[in-house]
């Protein structure tokens, strides 16, 4: 009888997701732009990056605090359009 895999799904490729933050200076709000934190995982999702990226966002928060977060996505490498 063959063992079976409860563990996340593997991948044998390397996907590279990106956390896309659309952020605004604090005194000035009007300047915005956007920040992309790219993962390289074998095992990372687009939903993984959802449920994880708050945790991404307070560390980059935590080193840039001139900037505010206005909202945030999370999408495959490359299929964002960069604004």
């Amino acid at each position: 009888m063959r063992p079976v895999w409860y563990g996340p799904p593997i991948y044998t490729e390397v996907t590279l997701i990106e956390l896309i933050l659309s952020v605004c200076m604090v005194s000035e709000p009007a300047r915005c732009k956007d920040v992309r934190l790219s993962f390289v995982e074998q095992s990372v999702s687009a939903q993984a990056c959802m449920f994880n990226g708050q945790l991404e966002i307070i560390k980059w928060t935590e080193t840039h605090p001139d900037w505010q977060v206005a909202k945030w996505q999370c999408g495959r490498a490359g299929l964002m359009a960069k604004a």
